[in-house]
């Protein structure tokens, strides 16, 4: 009885010592301890890097955490003073990451030729969008493996149906009176049609335009950038905790959209089987994400990857990345024509040509000939691509191999957890595009326009350097140069699918809609190496009213 009464009285003593100060003290404290920790978990560089940002110790990397949003100016000036004349630098990254070495555009090939068992993408992916909580550490290497080898070869066969879809889901958003101007959230917008025309070749009709479904997508990858943002602000010692209390909220989206995708899986799985054994009243699946998930579980005699459940699973990077970065493509491409220089009239020479083409293809249907002849338009949108970056680089290796990496032209050695980097800042050096700060939507398409108005002896390919010169002016062409589908064998493999769905929403916008100027483009806030859009930004449109 002494003893528990002494307990007691020792507990008692305890909670009443713990004031609202004490606690919040103690918090602090403990965080400061997890900063401390993963701060000696984090791989270091040699002192022969040059660094941005804040440099000499803990008061510098402190100043670097609570300047996240300058991280794009430091790597900006980091590439004028090192990188253009080919030496690598360190440059800070979120307290929850380790600071990165942006490697010179002339070694970026050496970067990416490295095996994936010596710097890796899919390990810098999962660490990038904290895939253990937000994609339930499911990796994205099988359904990748699928968009690569299924995509590019049945897009020509879906054009179709992804123009009747543009065309549908933009009438409903944009509306269609004639008479009145019409006020729209450019970016809300953009949300109301993007989902839906993706997910046409994604899960296929009539899920592709159910509203419940499309919000569970929109709201599963609203979730992973939050939880990208929050994530980045604590030590990763924490992570198992608070990761887990972010991810509730994708757990609960997921949900919501596998109660409705399930039994499309299900039906689908069984129209492969039927087709499989030779049913001749059977037809064959419809094309789209669920089926070349399906048809590469068989092929690659993956059983476990034809469950409803998996294959839901799959899907969810593969939505991620088709939204909301289609979203934010196309947000900056409107914001850069509408502000542009009224005086080039970049939105009526662009409806002349998409309009031209679209007469001359074969009953109004747009064809992969028909869309790679829109120099111009093709122009207009990687020319935005080439300004309005929304990262600081979108091409990351995370090293992997125990010894680390070493770098044969400048000596330094990475040891194992490093990541190196390619960054976007040559996309706006003077010495590589002219006027380079300057939004000109036809900046790639003159130079294709001037070579197709050659001599018969040049369009007839004889000077085929030239022509491959020319050819990599598309927007689908990667190179060090160009970096918004990042570059090497590791390049987005949906690109292809995103410019034929871009060409034909801005064809089908301009060609039945006026839309107002703005006076100036808003500016994006950054934070470390990301952006978040003008998300309040509005836009005037209305109807244009058909010639008889």
């Amino acid at each position: 009885m002494a003893i528990t009464s002494l307990s007691a009285h020792l507990l008692e003593s305890l909670l009443a010592s713990l004031t609202l100060g004490r606690i919040t003290a103690l918090g602090f404290l403990f965080i400061i301890a997890s900063f401390a920790i993963d701060s000696l978990k984090k791989p270091t560089y040699p002192k022969s890097l040059p660094r941005v940002g804040y440099t000499g110790g803990i008061g510098a990397t402190i100043r670097n955490w609570m300047n996240l949003a300058n991280y794009h100016n430091w790597v900006e000036e980091g590439y004028h003073k090192y990188g253009k004349h080919g030496r690598s630098f360190v440059t800070p990254s979120s307290p929850s990451q380790p600071d990165e070495i942006v490697v010179p555009q002339e070694q970026i090939a050496w970067m990416l030729e490295q095996p994936e068992t010596v710097v890796s993408t899919q390990e810098s992916h999962k660490d990038v969008l904290f895939g253990t909580y937000n994609f339930f550490n499911v990796d994205d290497h099988f359904p990748t493996k699928v968009m690569h080898k299924h995509l590019a070869r049945n897009l020509v066969g879906l054009l179709p149906e992804i123009q009747q879809e543009v065309a549908e889901s933009i009438d409903i958003a944009f509306g269609t009176d004639t008479e009145n101007w019409t006020t729209l959230n450019l970016w809300e917008t953009l949300l109301a049609i993007i989902p839906r025309v993706t997910n046409r070749i994604a899960v296929g009709l009539p899920l592709c335009r159910n509203q419940a479904f499309l919000s569970s997508q929109v709201g599963f990858a609203d979730d992973v950038f939050r939880n990208c943002l929050i994530l980045t602000l604590f030590p990763r010692v924490l992570h198992p905790l608070v990761g887990r209390l972010v991810n509730l909220s994708n757990w609960y989206h997921f949900h919501q959209g596998y109660r409705l995708l399930k039994p499309v899986i299900e039906q689908r799985l069984r129209d492969y089987e039927r087709f499989e054994s030779g049913d001749s009243h059977t037809p064959p699946p419809e094309e789209s994400l669920i089926t070349w998930l399906i048809r590469q579980a068989k092929a690659d005699n993956l059983p476990h990857e034809l469950t409803p459940y998996m294959i839901a699973m799959r899907l969810l990077p593969i939505e991620f990345a088709a939204i909301h970065t289609t979203v934010i493509t196309l947000h900056a491409l409107f914001l850069d024509l509408l502000a542009s220089d009224p005086a080039k009239d970049y939105l009526s020479v662009l409806r002349e040509e998409t309009t031209t083409v679209l007469q001359s293809e074969p009953n109004g249907v747009w064809t992969k000939n028909g869309l790679a002849r829109l120099y111009r338009t093709d122009s207009a949108i990687r020319e935005s691509m080439r300004l309005s970056t929304f990262s600081t680089g979108l091409t990351h290796r995370k090293a992997v191999a125990k010894e680390g990496i070493t770098n044969p032209f400048e000596g330094w050695h990475a040891p194992y957890g490093a990541i190196l980097m390619a960054n976007m800042s040559v996309q706006h050096d003077a010495e590589v595009y002219e006027d380079p700060k300057t939004y000109d939507a036809l900046r790639f398409s003159r130079v294709r326009e001037e070579y197709e108005a050659r001599s018969e002896e040049v369009e007839k390919g004889k000077d085929t350097e030239e022509a491959l010169r020319i050819k990599r002016l598309g927007m689908v062409t990667t190179s060090s140069e160009f970096l918004p589908f990042s570059h090497g064998r590791h390049a987005c493999p949906g690109r292809f699918f995103v410019a034929h769905e871009v060409k034909m929403m801005l064809a089908h916008i301009l060609q039945n809609y006026d839309i107002k100027p703005i006076a100036e483009r808003p500016r994006p806030t950054w934070v470390a190496h990301t952006i978040i859009p003008a998300l309040d930004v509005k836009i005037e449109v209305k109807r244009r009213q058909r010639k008889n």
